[in-house]
């Protein structure tokens, strides 16, 4: 027993597997599991008219990153720094540098202020433009009115949770943050399950969004309600840091990059949407869904990294840095191809296969050649993740103009693409402006650590 625990350390250690990615793992496995169940869900019990509102109304919700601007990642970045002089007790009260608190408790009083009122622009703008977009639509007798209001006021409540979010992971908790984001996982599946077999259609997301909130409340009153309370109830006595000579330079790079995510994914369905009705759009939202697996498992590794990149930087262990960050994209890099074969794998061998089920489902995704562009972009996207959370580690955000640029040309391409050759020219523009875009980011990157480091 003792030979098969030793070869198991190792084995961790090699694959750098600890608790926090551990649990990350499990949650993205559990999502690729869960996934797979819901969209069977979907095509058994949902029209394909249903299932493209389902999707679109996924879609449309992206548009907070709008209201967010970014400030959450921000947030992390700034208290991994302000976390190297700090730790918590057995009681769960932050202990350390009196200075670094304050701080920390600076940057959690404006992150707070921000968010409270991006859940009301969320919950009000969002329900008011999503309104009129499906208004504007072809109408296909779906009920989507009262369901659409509902996940706009669940997910704008949603949104104030997003500081404690940011600090917590911020002040290196992944371990326990991720082992409680897979349990979380487990009860929203499953009441999303019970409710699409209790046909709950269009009001589904909204059930997810509720469990989601009840699990997360009592998560924080449970195990970091002290932690809470200190930051965001009590006041900074000493150094402060602010919003707009601190934080905002970092923010409003962060920002841009954000918003021109929006660009990168959430385009694709509304358009589809747009010009090709709900079924196509229904077809592109669950193989996005898939997709989106490829970066969600990849990640795992990298995630749980962010705070300790940021406790490094702080305290100019370079080489630790260094190390650290290219065993975890060696790793990030290997897993993403991995996983993106086994699901074009996976597409190809539906469409094969001759048998009911497999019909229906093939008959819900995307074709083989538009996923599999899909696919390629996705893979090139994330492997230049890791080159630009190292970057943002430093509380700086240099890719943005390529992020920006790389947006608008997708953005080009789905509109102009998308209109006369559905998803296979849209999946083939997202996949050559990745073609062009990620190289550029390790150049910056090249530059920016030779910079840095050398100063």
């Amino acid at each position: 027993m003792s030979a098969f625990n030793s070869l198991r350390l190792k084995f961790s250690k090699s694959l750098e597997i600890d608790r926090a990615v551990f649990f990350g793992l499990l949650s993205r496995i559990w999502g690729l599991a869960a996934g797979g169940v819901t969209a069977i869900l979907i095509a058994t019990y949902f029209s394909p008219e249903i299932q493209g509102y389902y999707y679109t109304f996924t879609t449309i919700l992206a548009l907070q990153v709008f209201a967010e601007l970014g400030l959450g990642t921000v947030a992390v970045q700034f208290a991994s720094h302000e976390w190297s002089k700090l730790n918590l007790d057995e009681s769960g009260r932050i202990v350390g540098d009196g200075d670094a608190l304050s701080r920390l408790v600076s940057v959690a009083k404006v992150v707070t202020r921000w968010f409270l009122f991006a859940g009301v622009l969320v919950a009000v703008g969002l329900g008011a433009a999503g309104y009129v977009f499906f208004s504007t639509s072809p109408d296909h007798n779906i009920d989507w009115v009262s369901p659409w209001f509902l996940l706009c006021a669940v997910t704008g409540f949603t949104i104030w949770l997003v500081p404690t979010w940011s600090l917590l992971e911020g002040c290196n908790q992944v371990a326990t943050l991720y082992s409680f984001r897979f349990f979380q996982g487990l009860l929203v599946s499953v009441a999303v399950w019970i409710a699409i077999l209790s046909g709950a259609e269009l009001w589904t997301a909204s059930i997810s969004g509720i469990t989601t909130l009840f699990c997360s409340i009592f998560f924080l009153r449970r195990r970091y309600w002290i932690f809470v309370n200190t930051l965001l109830l009590s006041k900074p006595h000493g150094q402060q840091i602010r919003w707009r000579t601190d934080m905002l330079p970092m923010q409003w790079r962060i920002a841009l990059t954000w918003m021109s995510s929006y660009l990168y994914f959430s385009l694709f369905t509304p358009v589809l949407f747009k010009y090709h009705g709900p079924v196509v759009a229904g077809q592109m939202g669950m193989t996005w869904a898939i997709v989106g697996v490829v970066g969600s498992i990849s990640i795992s590794w990298l995630s749980p990294r962010v705070p300790q990149f940021g406790m490094l930087i702080a305290q100019k262990k370079y080489n630790d840095l260094d190390q650290l960050f290219w065993k975890v994209t060696r790793i990030v890099t290997f897993v993403t191809f991995l996983v993106a074969v086994s699901i074009w794998g996976g597409v190809c061998l539906l469409n094969a296969i001759d048998y009911p089920i497999a019909i229906q489902l093939a008959s819900r995704l995307l074709p083989p050649i538009p996923s599999g562009f899909f696919l390629l972009g996705q893979l090139l996207l994330v492997v230049s993740v890791p080159f630009s959370i190292y970057l943002r580690a430093h509380k700086e955000e240099p890719v943005m103009v390529v992020s920006v640029t790389a947006a608008i040309f997708v953005a080009l391409a789905t509109l102009i693409l998308g209109k006369s050759f559905s998803a296979t020219g849209i999946s083939i523009g997202y996949f050559l402006v990745h073609v062009i875009a990620v190289p550029f980011v390790f150049l910056i990157w090249l530059r920016y650590r030779a910079k840095w480091h050398s100063a």
